[in-house]
């Protein structure tokens, strides 16, 4: 994992707001959201890409049921 990467995932798995139960979905996808919008460029595209990377694998365990 290259540093960026890891400053990331320090980042984007934080928990936010939004998931102590102020997000109506649950699943606190905003509040991460926001956390990762506050950070500097390199931390916020980390941020981003393992939330793509996670959501991706969500949908792709749903297909599968399908």
């Amino acid at each position: 994992m290259s540093g960026i990467e890891d400053r990331g995932a320090e980042t984007a798995g934080s928990p936010g707001p939004a998931e102590s139960g102020a997000d109506p979905g649950g699943d606190g996808l905003l509040g991460r959201i926001e956390l990762i919008e506050a950070q500097p460029l390199p931390q916020r595209a980390a941020g981003f890409e393992q939330l793509h990377d996670e959501l991706l694998a969500e949908l792709q365990r749903g297909d599968g049921g399908s």
